[in-house]
């Protein structure tokens, strides 16, 4: 009588799983530096959006007849970048966050400074209602690879 081989052995099983461990040791830090990536595109959209809606929100003004910058760029500090209140920026704002890929806002000295976080680096953005400009400190967190 003839047996036939329909499972397969301890071997064969041990070698297949030290194979995908070696795999999975070699993809798992490729994929820690696409997340990251990920934010930084994510935090440059986000930027580009609030620059133009700043410029948005100046030029409804313009055709109103009143020359000013919105005062500030958030009512409250959960919905972020919506607007003062009586000026809106962006309609639904973003929500602020304490992960890598999250917007916060933090009181420094009086006024609203807003951060962007990627990974364990936070970086400070500031925005200047006199001339209309949000930006961040050069060289400091990831601002180059934000603003860039």
């Amino acid at each position: 009588m003839q047996r036939s081989k329909n499972a397969f052995t301890v071997i064969e099983l041990i070698f297949v799983i030290v194979v995908l461990g070696i795999l999975a040791a070699v993809a798992l830090p490729k994929f820690a530096s696409t997340k990251e990536q990920a934010d930084i595109a994510s935090g440059r959209a986000d930027i580009a959006t609030i620059r133009s809606a700043i410029v948005n929100e100046r030029q409804t003004q313009l055709v109103k007849g009143e020359n000013s910058w919105i005062p500030t760029l958030s009512e409250n500090d959960t919905t972020l970048f919506t607007g003062d209140g009586d000026r809106t920026l962006l309609m639904y704002g973003i929500k602020a966050g304490t992960n890598s890929g999250d917007w916060a806002v933090v009181a420094d000295s009086g006024r609203k400074r807003y951060t962007y976080k990627v990974g364990d680096t936070t970086t400070t953005f500031d925005y200047n209602s006199t001339s209309g400009i949000f930006s961040c400190e050069t060289n400091t967190g990831n601002c180059n690879a934000l603003v860039d």
